[in-house]
């Protein structure tokens, strides 16, 4: 065999054994890798642990220009990471705000390693893909993009990496009592709204929540007669636990729709075709009690719908039973609430109460610890105060303006304002008057939005590298100097 043909020969196989396995691709979009990196550094909460992550940013962005600067919180190991992108300051910063910790996993229904970043067929797998990891790549690199191409600025942009958002006391609250000099701003972009992809890969529609519901917990305290297990009792506290768990789960609480939810479902409207069109113009347009009615009952089957259209209930902790002959004597429930902004909370227990009809069960505010936690009620009471009456950001700013019109560009979809059906790290900010704007910047289908906190979290190599040029093109509209 001649030389050179046996060097391409090496080189064919050479080729073949680099290549990835079965399934796989050969990543070379930057916030894919980055993306990888960041999951394989495991910041599960609790313990939440972040430092790690501070250090790959520190890492990265320092020899770029960028300001960098660690804020070490009470607990070992958990941190607020904050790096500066300077401009002429002739404007206020822009804040890109994303979360590093992330919810635990059950490991038995992964078919991957959840802390490997893998990737297979296209798609980045791991815990934090979408939630959240995955913008605090789009975020970086977005701002990398910025640095190398030495655009000039007319403002700073902040990114900030949080910590304790997922659970804990040392999240966003924390930081701006105790930092907000750092950190104030004219505007921020956080997680919340969703680029939702269609089968086909088209963008079906992009959302920015410009307002968030409420999360506070209440608890269910049963009471009934105790005894021996042989002789049941029609009174005993867990039958009536259930009675009650039952009566709310098969409850619904009135439709009551803001205004940027308005907007939303005509946005809907707009993209679906008859008669689901029809459906959500009925719910909102039409004043028909019963068409409104049967347009929510048809809404209401998707999940995500139904959460935005009202406050919402379940079940997320029980407490009964010490020994296995005693019929206990109480059984605790402790409820997730869901909360419209600016809606009573008083107002929703006389509800539930109402809903349950047994004065032999309390129902009482409750924190998040479950069962047997010491809560101190007028804590709650007045950290939920403080959140409920905070108005949507407006949708009038330099930033929620430059993402409507990226957005547009980017996809071309409609975009729309949306209040998102959970809670974010954002109440910290909006409270102290700063509108806050949330997307996962990536386009994802509903069959892997429902992977966010559940099995096989993922987040595609395309996406993300769309996601990166839409906040790159909205950053250099609201902040270029040039």
């Amino acid at each position: 065999m001649h030389k050179p043909i046996r060097a391409v020969c090496f080189l064919v196989v050479l080729l073949v054994l680099c290549m990835p396995s079965s399934g796989q691709a050969v990543n070379t979009n930057p916030t894919a890798e980055m993306l990888t990196q960041l999951i394989r550094i495991d910041t599960t909460n609790p313990p939440g642990e972040d430092v790690k992550i501070a250090e790959f940013l520190t890492a990265t962005l320092l020899p770029l220009g960028f300001q960098v600067e660690t804020i070490p919180t009470p607990a070992p190991g958990k941190v607020h990471f904050l790096a500066r992108l300077k401009g002429n300051g002739a404007k206020k910063p822009i804040l890109l705000a994303a979360h590093a910790d992330v919810v635990g996993v059950e490991r038995r229904g992964w078919h991957l390693d959840p802390f490997s970043g893998e990737l297979e067929d296209g798609y980045i797998y791991g815990r934090g893909a979408i939630d959240n990891k995955g913008s605090l790549a789009v975020f970086t690199q977005a701002l990398i993009r910025l640095a190398k191409e030495k655009v000039p600025l007319n403002r700073d942009i902040i990114l900030l990496s949080e910590a304790d958002e997922e659970s804990g006391p040392y999240n966003t609250e924390w930081l701006a009592e105790n930092y907000f000099p750092k950190i104030d701003c004219a505007a921020a972009l956080n997680e919340g709204g969703w680029i939702i992809e269609n089968s086909d890969g088209s963008v079906r529609y992009v959302s920015i929540s410009t307002a968030d519901k409420i999360s506070v917990w209440f608890k269910l305290t049963s009471h009934g007669t105790t005894t021996h297990s042989s002789m049941p009792v029609p009174n005993g506290a867990i039958s009536q636990l259930a009675e009650a768990l039952s009566e709310l789960a098969h409850y619904r609480t009135k439709v009551h729709l803001l205004s940027n939810t308005q907007q939303f479902f005509l946005t809907l409207a707009q993209v679906s075709k008859p008669p689901e069109s029809e459906v959500f113009e009925q719910l909102v347009q039409v004043a028909d009690p019963q068409q409104a009615a049967k347009a929510d009952e048809e809404i209401s089957k998707d999940p995500l719908l139904n959460a935005i259209m009202r406050n919402t209930m379940a079940p997320v902790f029980l407490n009964a039973g010490f020994r296995g002959n005693v019929i206990p004597g109480t059984a605790e429930a402790v409820i997730n609430l869901r909360l419209l902004p600016g809606t009573d909370i008083d107002q929703v227990l006389d509800e539930v109460r109402k809903v349950i009809h047994n004065p032999q069960i309390d129902v009482t505010i409750a924190g998040s610890g479950g069962p047997g936690a010491k809560d101190d009620i007028q804590t709650l009471r007045n950290n939920y105060e403080s959140i409920r009456k905070v108005q949507p950001s407006p949708t009038d700013t330099e930033l929620y303006q430059a993402l409507v019109a990226e957005g547009q560009a980017e996809f071309h979809a409609p975009v729309t304002p949306y209040l998102f059906q959970a809670g974010t790290d954002a109440a910290a900010w909006r409270k102290r008057g700063i509108p806050v704007y949330g997307i996962y910047p990536y386009p994802v289908p509903p069959s892997d939005l429902s992977r966010m906190h559940g099995n096989d979290e993922r987040v595609s190599v395309r996406s993300l590298a769309q996601g990166t040029e839409m906040i790159y093109k909205v950053l250099r509209r609201v902040a270029s100097d040039e």
